[in-house]
């Protein structure tokens, strides 16, 4: 279930915690007193009248020194006090936590959902283009779309998910993941290889697995847009109806989910529906384009690279992989066109009197969510060092921009699979410490940390 579909109503809420808050400062009746206390202020109460009547009936015939009264007498106040003080404060039950936990949790999901919704809006011209993008196979196959379609949707989604806002902070890549991030990769793309030799075809599981991630994924970014699409309607308020029995099993407060969860959870699982139905990848290759996106578009809001030195760490341990296996074998070019699943970005191939073993130009989803987390992380930079002359954020997607050209320009000179970290890993690294020393935070950059980074090495 994803976030989205974990809110309830914000305005019922924030009453139930104004309640809640309102009986913790005012707990006047015996329900919010245990019965420990209870008798413990009761037995205070008598000892302190027997006293009185001592006191009274003696006529103050007896009398301390002036030490021992004041000390007696600060006693007395410090147990009263305690003993008021225990009265006071209610005594929470792991249920009642549970519950007031619970509420805060949805508070802060759709305060988030809020901001997302925000920020959407804010790049609305920017989802319009890629919406416009799709339009272009309409338009025709040739060399020039297809190079236009990878161009703008993989530089749109770079800028987009580096804007975007997120519920949840993102998972943070350590320098040792990022250090050992091309051994993992070999290991996997390597093993997919000698299956497909060994005549042991996984692609079927394995395009299960991610379609149904991938629905999970429009389910996930697809709420911030139906809100700014349908602005009429307050989806922090509207929710549909649900079994009681399935909302014992899901753990919620109420038999309701959220209207803009369901809906958009319905049309990841039609996305995936239309993905698996019989028809040739021709007729349905924008289906797969799509969920690929969505996970490109979660990966890039759900990982941080945490601190510049990490991502040139993995930037240059990518620059490495890719050149490897594209120029070194053929384990990347047999695994991009025979495992078959929405990890890559398709294009029909241009018309061509050879006929080709596969029918598509591809650019794989890596090279969007690998360059796109640097880009992100110069976001953050921005935030932090307040550059005076030239915004890292803007001139990193210039720098991936620039880089992917490069890769298209050689690729259509040479007419064979180019491995696009080649191009982009440099462009990024060399363009933002350029625009540092334009800046003069050459060493602030290369130091730079998002807040909360300081287990980087671990």
């Amino acid at each position: 279930m994803t976030k989205a579909m974990r809110r309830r109503r914000p305005t019922l809420l924030l009453c139930a915690a104004a309640a809640m808050g309102c009986a913790s400062i005012a707990p006047t009746t015996r329900a919010f007193v245990p019965a420990p206390v209870r008798q413990r202020a009761v037995s205070v109460r008598r000892r302190d009248d027997v006293s009185n009547r001592l006191n009274m009936s003696d006529g103050g015939a007896k009398e301390e020194s002036d030490d021992n009264f004041l000390a007696s007498l600060f006693k007395n106040f410090q147990q009263n006090e305690s003993d008021a003080a225990a009265i006071e404060e209610p005594i929470e039950t792991e249920e009642e936590k549970a519950r007031r936990l619970r509420l805060k949790r949805l508070v802060e999901i759709e305060s988030g959902e809020v901001r997302r919704a925000s920020r959407v809006a804010e790049d609305k011209f920017f989802y319009l283009l890629l919406f416009a993008f799709q339009l272009l196979p309409l338009i025709g196959s040739d060399r020039i779309e297809s190079v236009l379609y990878f161009f703008g949707v993989a530089v749109t989604t770079v800028y987009l998910g580096g804007r975007q806002e997120v519920v949840d902070a993102p998972e943070r890549i350590s320098r040792n993941n990022a250090l050992y991030a091309p051994v993992g990769a070999s290991l996997a793309i390597g093993g997919l290889y000698l299956l497909l030799k060994a005549g042991i075809d996984i692609t079927s599981v394995y395009a299960i697995m991610v379609t149904l991630f991938g629905a999970l994924a429009i389910s996930d970014i697809g709420v911030p847009i139906l809100r700014n699409m349908f602005p009429g309607v307050d989806f922090a308020e509207a929710e549909v109806p649900v079994p009681r029995g399935l909302a014992e099993k899901l753990d919620l407060d109420k038999p309701a989910l959220p209207l803009d969860g369901l809906v958009t959870l319905g049309l990841g699982l039609l996305c995936t529906l239309v993905y698996w139905a019989p028809a040739a990848m021709e007729q349905k290759f924008l289906i797969s384009n799509a969920i690929a996106w969505a996970l490109g578009m979660v990966s890039l809001g759900a990982i941080s690279l945490g601190s510049f030195q990490t991502g040139a760490i993995l930037l240059a341990g990518l620059f490495c992989y890719d050149i490897f296996w594209v120029f070194g074998t053929d384990v990347m070019m047999t695994v991009a066109t025979k495992v078959e699943a929405p990890v890559k970005f398709l294009y029909t191939a241009p018309p061509s009197d050879t006929p080709r073993d596969y029918p598509f130009s591809v650019l794989g989803l890596g090279d969007v969510v690998i360059p796109g987390l640097f880009v992100r992380l110069m976001s953050k930079a921005d935030e932090v060092l307040r550059p005076k002359n030239l915004s890292y954020f803007n001139v990193a997607t210039g720098a991936y921009a620039a880089g992917l050209l490069a890769c298209f320009g050689v690729n259509e000179i040479f007419h064979n699979g180019q491995p696009a970290l080649l191009y982009l890993d440099p462009s990024l690294v060399g363009g933002t410490l350029a625009c540092a020393a334009a800046n003069g935070q050459v060493a602030d950059l290369w130091d730079f940390k998002e807040e909360g980074g300081e287990n980087d090495d671990e």
